[in-house]
């Protein structure tokens, strides 16, 4: 079955707006671990919006021989204050899965992924580095992209396909070239020898069309979706039903 790895960064965000420690992050995820997901998802950013550094480090504690533990970052950010960079969290916890997303300081969100004709030899040692880790490491890419045996031969063991399109067109009812477009990309990487993952505003509705339309796909990173849901069903509950579509 394909694991659903449960993204925390808008409980964090949440706990951010009021500060202290409320809603507490390893309480969410042990609510979602009970409730059966495979994996636990973060995204540190510099400017420490929603999930800090401590977090990863209490998160990984929290997780380690249970489930899943997937850091998500841009590389190339520079460490500054209290943020020490993407690989240096993950030499010191170790996660089950490093993503690697080419987001800017500014961004809101993730909204692309890299180019990996232009980008593949500068990920090439961070990709290393990580094996050496222990680490599987994943590439947030875009639909249409092309260029998988330079993921693969760098080092990499699966890509991230980038959804927000995808959520999009299904939310204005005609979802058939966005999905189109994320077959043939899931295809093609599987072709070249990588695992699939996809990400970004999945959700109850539009999660099974997606699901269907690509074998084999490995995992699904789900947060901002899942959270809002989970306000009027609980965490528990949305927990469930998206496991229940992954079926």
């Amino acid at each position: 079955m394909t694991l659903l790895s449960v993204n925390l960064n808008k409980i964090a965000v949440l706990r951010n707006s009021r500060g202290g420690d409320e809603p507490d992050l390893s309480r969410a995820a042990q609510t979602c671990i009970k409730a059966g997901c495979g994996g636990i998802t973060v995204h540190p950013r510099p400017d420490l919006r929603h999930i800090r550094p401590q977090d990863v480090r209490t998160l990984a504690a929290l997780l380690r021989g249970r489930v899943e533990y997937n850091i998500e970052g841009n590389p190339f950010a520079a460490p500054r204050d209290a943020y020490p960079g993407l690989i240096a969290l993950a030499r010191e916890v170790r996660p089950t899965q490093v993503t690697l997303v080419p987001d800017d300081d500014g961004q809101l969100t993730s909204d692309h992924g890299f180019d990996l004709h232009r980008d593949a030899q500068r990920l090439r040692p961070i990709v290393q580095e990580l094996r050496e880790l222990g680490c599987r490491v994943s590439l947030f890419v875009d639909a249409g992209s092309d260029g998988f045996e330079l993921a693969r031969d760098i080092g990499a063991s699966r890509v991230e396909i980038y959804t927000g399109p995808y959520a999009e067109a299904f939310a204005a009812g005609d979802p058939a070239a966005a999905l189109k477009a994320c077959v043939a990309t899931a295809r093609q990487a599987q072709k070249a020898g990588l695992a699939i993952n996809a990400g970004h505003d999945l959700s109850q509705a539009n999660l099974g069309t997606f699901k269907a339309a690509i074998p084999g796909l490995a995992e699904v990173s789900i947060g901002h979706a899942l959270i809002g849901e989970a306000l009027y069903q609980g965490l528990a509950v949305s927990v469930r039903r998206y496991l229940q579509i992954l079926r």
